[in-house]
């Protein structure tokens, strides 16, 4: 659970009390999920594979520490926590449907031993159950917010595939996919912990700044180890935005700083299906400040949320939170 910010002495205490509150929200999602048809629960049980850093669910809960200190953590907290990872696990069985991917979390995906079909559904099985545990606490600001974030995500998805193999696309366009697709989530995760305590408007605001840069550096991160991780370490299929034709920022930069053979060069091994491509275009990455640059773009948005939360009164919530935010530039999976 703590692998964002370490077990130090530091945050044991923080750490313990988190690992209670995440069993109770684990126990949350599975109670929501449990179906009378027994091949929908084999295929939810599958889904126990794909639960790996709970950022989602971790942001929440520590938001709600931080934003409202004098307050603790409420069943709200817990019900939402389950909620936003239902969301956010709906969009990684999605996800593999259209990357066409057979490994998750070091296990086989749900498309490749069920079908598209069955993922496809699951997914949607995922959103609504998402949507009827949130009805539960009966708060309307949390179900609008929850449904503008899943609408948002999907346009997220759908303007990355309208730019596929688009050679030409740019950092601000795939500074708007990400924020879309992963750093609204997270966003919208930080307000609802500071929400559900009590928090002022002020407060949400900028939980809300901190949880959408953190995800935007996440994911950038998430796309220089698709480019340079190892498989046995990230644990899923690498490679594959290769493979649809999704530009990430490495490549971004390399295009838009290669002179014109080199940039030619680069679009014609995309656009290849030679075997070894991959490795070739990791030489060219690799030869260039392509990565670095990428990484260095996720250093600043972490600098970004950190300043966004040291409005927030001193607290070790608020060291957490900016702990977490540290680990997401240093993470190796």
């Amino acid at each position: 659970m703590a692998t964002l910010f370490g077990k130090t002495s530091q945050y044991e205490a923080i750490g313990n009390r988190l690992d209670i509150e995440l069993a109770e929200v684990e126990s949350r999602f599975t109670a929501e999920l449990v179906s009378e048809l027994p091949f929908v629960n084999d295929l939810v049980r599958h889904l126990e594979q794909y639960r790996g850093k709970m950022l989602r669910p971790m942001l929440l809960l520590v938001s709600g520490m931080a934003g409202a200190p004098e307050r603790p953590i409420n069943d709200a907290h817990r019900t939402l926590a389950a909620v936003v990872e239902m969301v956010h696990m709906a969009t990684l069985v999605h996800d593999d449907v259209l990357d066409e991917s057979e490994v998750r979390r070091k296990g086989t995906t749900i498309n490749l031993l069920h079908g598209n079909e069955a993922a496809v559904m699951l997914g949607d099985y995922l959103i609504s159950h998402a949507y009827h545990l949130c009805s539960s606490i009966g708060s309307i600001p949390a179900a609008r917010l929850i449904a503008q974030a899943t609408n948002t995500v999907c346009e997220g998805e759908l303007l990355q595939l309208a730019n596929r193999n688009n050679w030409s696309l740019d950092e601000h366009t795939y500074e708007q996919i990400i924020n879309r697709k992963t750093g609204v989530l997270c966003g919208v995760s930080c307000r609802l912990g500071a929400l559900a305590g009590g928090a002022p408007r002020e407060i949400c605001d900028a939980m809300q700044s901190f949880g959408d840069a953190l995800g935007m550096a996440f994911q950038i991160i998430d796309d220089v180890l698709d480019l340079t991780g190892d498989p046995k370490v990230v644990g899923k299929s690498l490679g594959k935005d290769l493979e649809k034709g999704k530009l990430t920022l490495p490549l971004i930069r390399r295009l838009e700083t290669a002179g014109p053979a080199d940039r030619q060069q680069l679009i014609d091994l995309l656009r290849s299906n030679d075997d070894g491509r991959f490795e070739r275009i990791g030489e060219m990455l690799s030869a260039s400040n392509a990565v670095d640059y990428a990484h260095q773009r996720a250093v600043r948005l972490i600098a970004v949320a950190k300043s966004a939360v040291a409005q927030l009164p001193e607290s070790l919530a608020r060291s957490t939170l900016n702990a977490m935010a540290d680990g997401v530039v240093t993470r190796e999976f």
